[in-house]
C-alpha cells in the first residue's frame, strides 16, 4: 500500500454574464473567463468619468494577454504586472485623448491553481465564495462607506444601500500609480465563487445571491442572478461569473 496521500483533485466549471441594466444607455463593464489558465475577472469602468467602457475594455484585454505560469506565484506577479499596465496604459490615454479627464474603472480578478486561489482587485466589484451554504465576501470594499466601517463610525448593516455606497477610494487608471490588494485562500470540492459589479449586489440581496448560488449548473445561476437584477430593476450594468468547483479525475 502506497504512503503518498493524494489530494483530489478539484475540476472548475464557469459561467459569465453582463447587461447593461434597465437603466444605463451603455455597458461600461467588462469581463473576462479563461477557464483554461485558471482566471476570471470583472471591470466596471466609473459611472459619470469620461468613456468608462474604454477603460474597463482596456484592463480586460491586459489580463487576456497573461500568459499561464507554471508556479502560483509567477503567476500572481503576471496578473499583477498586467493591472499596473493597464493602469498606466488607461492614465496616459486620458491625459493624451481626454485633456487629463478623470478616466478609471475598477477591477476583481480570481486565480485559481491547484486547490489554492488568489484574489486581486482595486475598487469595490466583488468576489464571493458560497461554501457549505455561506455566503462570504473575499474581497474588501475600497469605497468611503467601506473604510467608515472598518473605522467603526457605522455599524457593517448600515453600509447597505448607504447614500455615499458609491463613493470609492481606489480605482485603475486614476492615477499614475495604483494599489492592488490580494488574498489567498484554499479552494475545496463543492465551492461556488462568484465575481461581480456592484449592479449585482446592489440590485439582489444576498439572502437571494446565496440562494442562486445553491444551484447545482453554473449556466442556471448566472441566468438566475442576472433575472433577478433586471427584475429588481438593474439601475447599473449588471456583470457576473460563476465559478463551481467538483470533483476532478485523479490522474493515474
Amino acid at each position: 500500500m502506497s504512503d503518498k496521500t493524494f489530494r483530489r483533485p478539484i475540476k472548475w466549471s464557469c459561467s459569465a454574464k453582463t447587461d447593461r441594466g434597465m437603466v444605463r444607455e451603455a455597458n461600461e463593464d467588462a469581463i473576462l473567463s479563461r477557464e483554461k489558465i485558471g482566471l476570471w475577472a470583472v471591470a466596471d469602468g466609473l459611472g459619470g468619468h469620461a468613456v468608462g467602457d474604454v477603460a474597463s475594455r482596456m484592463v480586460v484585454e491586459s489580463l487576456a494577454e497573461t500568459q499561464r505560469k507554471p508556479h502560483l506565484n509567477d503567476m500572481v506577479v503576471g496578473v499583477e504586472d498586467s493591472l499596473i499596465n493597464a493602469n498606466s496604459n488607461i492614465f496616459e490615454y486620458a491625459d493624451i485623448m481626454l485633456e487629463n479627464a478623470t478616466m478609471g474603472t475598477t477591477v476583481v480578478s480570481l486565480i485559481i491553481q491547484g486547490l489554492v486561489g488568489v484574489c486581486l482587485w482595486v475598487g469595490d466589484s466583488r468576489l464571493y465564495r458560497y461554501r457549505r451554504n455561506e455566503l462570504m465576501q473575499m474581497s474588501r470594499d475600497h469605497s468611503q462607506v467601506e473604510e467608515w466601517v472598518q473605522q467603526g463610525i457605522i455599524k457593517p448593516e448600515e453600509s447597505e444601500n448607504h447614500p455615499q455606497g458609491n463613493i470609492i477610494t481606489r480605482a485603475i487608471g486614476v492615477g499614475e500609480n495604483v494599489d492592488i490588494d490580494v488574498s489567498v485562500f484554499s479552494t475545496r470540492i463543492g465551492d461556488t465563487f462568484l465575481l461581480c459589479s456592484d449592479g449585482l449586489y446592489n440590485a439582489v440581496s444576498k439572502n437571494d445571491i446565496g440562494e442562486c448560488l445553491r444551484l447545482t449548473d453554473v449556466q442556471d445561476c448566472v441566468d438566475k442572478l442576472m433575472m433577478l437584477a433586471l427584475e429588481n430593476g438593474a439601475p447599473d450594468n449588471v456583470s457576473i461569473i460563476v465559478i463551481k468547483g467538483e470533483l476532478g479525475r485523479v490522474a493515474t
